[in-house]
């Protein structure tokens, strides 16, 4: 019946687990930008995994322990009652009250090592993985040793807690004994004395011991059960309380959906500011308009705020003041996943999964066909390469793309936002990692791709967006210059000119030409 009763309850408990393990997911995706920033990946995987882990313990404990437990304990009490009197069932109740008391006060105060052993656990989690996900950089620097110390260090925190835990944990089962073998002495000798009065038989003295000795074994496992489900209790706390956690950008009840084509996908920013942190200030009162099926260029230096417009744009985060429109909707009033399904972005840092090349270029619309992935690789001219390689599109490409090169990684970058097939198309430094040759034949695979559609191009190399309808310069947060790459020319001193110069070694001072000849 034990295991009839494990393989039964087994699918139950797994099933839960699995539905609550994937609703944490799934809410974890749906958080925004700013959380995930604030938080580090391997103690929300510890959290998901331990959490998970506790539901099935506590499903089990209260099912198949405590519950049997206590109908257990009424029935010894009432038998030693009704057999031999109210002495002895107040000896087994009050057995069992201190054993209850004491072990409820010690798991209490033993709770904290247990809390400062996950923190532990958890810090030197994110070490190792964030170590890891390092290697290059770990190498690059000759920092092995300077890692292994860091994370020996906080593995020294886990194995001070560890200890602790254990040791409090030799505490309590001692205490927890000397509890139950004070109880078993006093109602032996109670049962000696009543045989020795001739009210009590040797047998009567036998079932005496062996009823209290059957409440031992639900009682030990009693203890242990209840500092298991305590600490299941904080791991399944820990977790929920990631779903109690409400994301800062979501739709508006009843929202209506974006429904935007190439005749109606203008892009219009209207006193946009907006800042990541108080007092730092990255847009200020920014306004533009981008025209259905233009191609726009964003320019400007380092910091000027380029890849804010995109995470803006995309709802990333939200503008501390003005607001944005496409095709005359503003995007908070309309439903997210119809916002974010009508733009394609090429981002900054082109990160892929760790599996086939062939996955991760049908990650940008999971419904195409084979056809449709590799036309969308050819436009991205990575095809060739591609089917060069031993095992084609079913080559690996390691975790974050590890085994790509950083043209090869930009390329399939590129081939996703294509294949998404979105009226609105976003390139953030899309060919900064390509060499030219590459790049040229991009920028015309780009031409293509853009042609009758709305496009942002965000730009350091401003040979990359010569040909954009109207180039937008931003300076400290808004936009200092706008017009064509030859009308912006035209001015010598114009920031674009100045940045035009230097990119295409106009500027250079005789000491460094001088220093090109040696």
């Amino acid at each position: 019946m034990n295991e009839l009763r494990n393989a039964v309850f087994a699918k139950v408990a797994q099933h839960s687990i699995r539905k609550i393990a994937k609703n944490v997911f799934l809410h974890l995706h749906n958080l925004d930008l700013g959380f995930h920033l604030s938080r580090q990946t391997g103690a929300l995987s510890k959290t998901i995994d331990r959490g998970s882990r506790g539901i099935n313990f506590v499903l089990t404990a209260m099912v198949f322990n405590v519950v049997p437990t206590v109908i257990e304990l009424a029935l010894v009490s009432s038998i030693l009652g009704l057999k031999c009197g109210a002495a002895f069932a107040g000896i087994s109740l009050g057995c069992v009250g201190v054993y209850a008391a004491f072990t409820l006060g010690v798991t209490q105060w033993r709770t904290k090592f247990r809390i400062y052993m996950n923190q532990a656990e958890n810090e030197a989690g994110n070490k190792a993985i964030d170590s890891l996900i390092n290697y290059e950089t770990v190498k690059y620097f000759n920092n092995e040793k300077f890692e292994a110390d860091r994370y020996d260090g906080v593995l020294k925190k886990y194995e001070s807690a560890s200890l602790k835990t254990n040791t409090s944990l030799a505490l309590l089962n001692f205490g927890q004994n000397a509890i139950f073998s004070a109880a078993l002495s006093g109602i032996m000798v109670l049962a000696a004395h009543e045989i020795i009065k001739g009210n009590m038989t040797v047998g009567d003295l036998v079932m005496v011991n062996g009823l209290l000795f059957q409440l031992s074994v639900p009682l030990g496992f009693l203890g242990s059960v209840y500092r298991e489900v305590r600490q299941a209790l904080i791991d399944m706390q820990t977790m929920f309380t990631l779903m109690t956690m409400d994301s800062a950008i979501k739709s508006k009840a009843h929202a209506p959906y974006l429904h935007v084509d190439s005749k109606t996908s203008n892009i219009r920013f209207e006193n946009v500011s907006f800042e990541y942190a108080p007092g730092k200030e990255i847009l200020k009162d920014l306004s533009f308009t981008i025209p259905p099926g233009k191609k726009i260029a964003i320019v400007g230096g380092s910091g000027s705020g380029k890849s804010t417009v995109v995470r803006l744009l995309y709802r990333f985060y939200e503008p501390t003041s003005g607001r944005i429109l496409i095709g005359n909707q503003d995007i908070r009033d309309v439903e997210l996943e119809s916002l974010r399904r009508a733009i394609s972005i090429v981002p900054q840092d082109s990160v892929l999964f760790h599996d086939t090349i062939k996955h991760n270029l049908h990650y940008g619309d999971l419904c195409a066909t084979e056809e449709e992935v590799i036309n969308s690789a050819k436009m991205a001219e990575i095809h060739e390469s591609i089917v060069k390689w031993p095992q084609g599109y079913e080559t690996e490409v390691g975790e974050r793309g590890l085994k790509l090169s950083g043209g090869e990684k930009q390329r399939v970058a590129i081939a996703r936002a294509i294949l998404k097939n979105s009226p609105i198309l976003v390139f953030d430094e899309a060919t900064s990692s390509l060499d030219s040759l590459t790049e040229h034949n991009i920028l015309e695979a780009l031409r293509r791709a853009t042609q009758g559609r709305t496009s942002i191009c965000i730009a350091h190399r401003l040979s990359t967006v010569m040909d954009a309808d109207e180039i937008l310069v931003l300076e400290n947060g808004r936009v200092s210059e706008t017009g064509s790459h030859e009308i912006l020319l035209q001015n010598p001193n114009s920031l674009y000119s100045k940045l035009w110069k230097a990119q295409n070694h106009q500027g250079f001072t005789s000491e460094a030409k001088k220093s090109l000849k040696v």
